[in-house]
């Protein structure tokens, strides 16, 4: 995608990401935790020092409790109602297979469900029930950064921010407003200024919530940045939504005069995150797109998923090609806000950021079956998740593998060569 991208969808492009791809496997090594594993961290610490990275930033939803297919917005526009999967082969067990209530994830106990608060009660709630499975957990977050600060001589802060796990258009957005507001007030208190590098670390759709916030930072004059904030501060002034209300005062002037993040580079990181909005990179630093990968084509395009229907259906309930929740909850799928107001404004910031819609739209965007956005590096990694268990629970579709305590150093290495390998001494 181009600078001033201007909220452009990703091009969804098939073609070999070239020397921007590189594979891996979770290489078992240290132990979590063990002195060896205490040591590998304190190095990795030292080296995200040394490329100037004085906070890590870990952004993510909860998979329980929330439509992660988007399932709700395929049905709202007809799905099988109209027919749409009649002479598709496959297409009906594949929704039955997606859909919230039949596609084995569990609900949060006591109804918790969208919008999810950021406070230390439902985080917790979030930790209980769904553990490190897609999950950036309390004790991961403190265990980062108690093994990467033990040789640096300046702290690197981390930071958990739990999003609402909204999964629609308004609600990443009003998401993305709410990020830059945190990461300004992240610079003010960590005093960040030139030189100083932020990185965030998004799992999943929080990886969108980044992609609308690259757009948001460009520091070209955009057209369409006064119409979406004017957008959601219309919306929050007159739903009592007093603090995305705030946030959009107090972030619109900053990034008018470019001195939101005074300064520092904003790096990141997603993972498993749907390929879907447009990125802008004039306005932040170095991205990297990680996925949970295992190729099952035999077309020679390795870096594609594999859209095959009936077969994706039978794969999905052992997460055998890796990540299909990355793979489906793609254009045209969401879930539906609550209330005409917010789906009246849900349908504007659609129109500013996504051309696709309706259940065909989907298909044809879900079988293109592209697992990397146009910028940025790509590394495709087997997180050896796929275990035959048909347990859902255990792999959540292969979305859950990246947060796991087995993977942190593993992950935190191979960000930093893809990302600082020039930095390091």
């Amino acid at each position: 995608m181009p600078n001033e991208n201007n909220f452009q969808h990703d091009e969804l492009s098939r073609k070999s990401p070239g020397e921007r791809l590189t594979t891996a496997e979770l290489a078992v090594g240290a132990l979590p935790e063990s002195p060896a594993w205490f040591e590998s961290m304190a190095q990795c610490g030292t080296a995200l020092s040394q490329a100037g990275v004085r906070a890590v930033v870990f952004l993510h939803g909860s998979i329980r409790g929330s439509d992660v297919f988007g399932i709700q917005r395929l049905d709202e526009v007809g799905g099988l109602k109209r027919g749409y999967s009649r002479g598709v082969s496959g297409v009906d067990a594949l929704l039955a297979a997606m859909r919230e209530g039949d596609n084995g994830i569990l609900p949060l106990a006591g109804g918790l469900t969208p919008p999810l608060a950021n406070d230390e009660a439902t985080r917790k709630i979030v930790d209980d029930q769904v553990g490190e499975a897609g999950n950036f957990t309390n004790r991961y977050v403190a265990l980062f950064q108690q093994a990467v600060n033990k040789s640096v001589s300046r702290p690197i802060a981390a930071r958990r921010i739990l999003w609402t796990s909204e999964h629609h258009h308004l609600g990443r957005a009003a998401a993305a407003v709410r990020l830059l507001h945190e990461l300004r007030n992240l610079c003010e208190k960590q005093t960040l200024g030139k030189g100083d590098r932020i990185l965030v670390l998004a799992h999943g759709q929080a990886g969108l919530i980044l992609a609308l916030a690259s757009n948001l930072l460009c520091p070209s004059p955009v057209t369409k940045r006064p119409k979406l904030l004017s957008l959601l501060a219309g919306y929050a002034e007159t739903h009592s939504q007093i603090d995305l209300a705030a946030a959009t005062r107090h972030i619109e002037p900053l990034l008018a005069d470019h001195s939101l993040l005074n300064g520092a580079t904003l790096d990141v990181v997603t993972m498993g995150t749907p390929v879907r909005y447009g990125w802008d990179l004039s306005g932040m630093g170095r991205l990297l797109h990680i996925v949970n990968h295992r190729n099952l084509r035999t077309d020679g395009k390795t870096w594609l998923s594999k859209m095959e229907l009936p077969q994706v259906t039978m794969e999905m309930p052992i997460a055998w090609g890796g990540d299909y929740v990355q793979q489906l909850a793609v254009a045209g799928s969401d879930a539906v806000p609550a209330t005409d107001a917010a789906k009246a404004v849900n349908k504007a910031v659609w129109e500013m950021v996504e051309p696709y819609d309706g259940f065909e739209r989907w298909l044809e965007c879900a079988r293109r079956a592209v697992r990397f956005p146009s910028e940025g590096g790509c590394l495709l990694v087997d997180y050896k998740d796929c275990t035959n268990s048909t347990n859902v629970q255990e792999h959540y579709y292969g979305h859950a593998a990246y947060t796991r305590s087995n993977a942190m150093l593993f992950n935190t290495s191979e960000i930093i060569r893809s990302l600082y390998n020039d930095t390091v001494r």
